[in-house]
């Protein structure tokens, strides 16, 4: 990873003056320590993954945005699917059909529930037999359709690292599943969530390579 002129530590600080938020305000607001959001932002420090993906659930701006700044060579392709914490629960909020606060937290404990689903027999099970009926149903609902049909294949023939093939074993879990932090039977909104995870799980796995 390469950072050049600290880009990230300069949109950092355009992004709290532009919110009105301390260092100590985003501290609180992210979890992550007062002390490292400064080095982050004077450059002396990198910023990990997990740093830039809370900045942008509470700054309300683009992963990959904060990826591309911090010097993480991200995929153009599923960075198109990106759609900001911010943007979503506006949308959410103007419908008045979900009636609680959309978080990023919620959606990352389900992932983490079915990538450990997807790695026993049941899961895989569940998606053997139920992914093709879902993407029936879904017909051709944006464009995180291709990528999901991607991961089915690379998942069925176990091509991937095991982490790999969890991973995306948990994103096809999600999408299966009608019920997780965005309801599918609210339509059409209901798969944003779901091309939110695979967004972030696409990310995941190219900055590993």
């Amino acid at each position: 990873m390469e950072q050049k002129s600290n880009e990230i530590g300069q949109l950092l600080k355009d992004l709290l003056k532009e919110r009105s938020l301390s260092m100590r305000k985003l501290s609180k607001m992210t979890g992550i320590d007062t002390a490292i959001i400064s080095k982050i932002i004077n450059g002396k420090r990198k910023a990990t993954p997990e740093h830039l993906e809370r900045f942008a659930d509470h700054l309300g701006v683009s992963i990959s945005l904060l990826y591309e700044a911090a010097g993480y060579s991200v995929d153009r392709k599923p960075t198109e699917l990106n759609e900001s914490i911010a943007q979503i629960q506006v949308i959410l909020e103007s419908t008045q059909l979900v009636d609680k606060e959309f978080r990023m937290e919620d959606v990352r404990k389900e992932l983490d529930k079915y990538e450990q689903l997807s790695q026993k027999e049941e899961g895989e099970e569940i998606i053997r037999n139920e992914f093709e009926e879902k993407i029936e149903k879904v017909g051709s609902i944006g464009p995180f359709i291709h990528y999901l049909k991607d991961m089915y294949e690379k998942f069925s023939l176990k091509r991937g690292t095991k982490w790999e093939i969890a991973l995306m074993g948990g994103a096809l879990l999600y999408f299966i599943s009608a019920v997780d932090c965005i309801p599918d039977y609210i339509f059409p909104i209901g798969y944003i969530d779901d091309a939110l995870v695979i967004n972030w799980v696409m990310i995941e796995m190219a900055l590993k390579k």
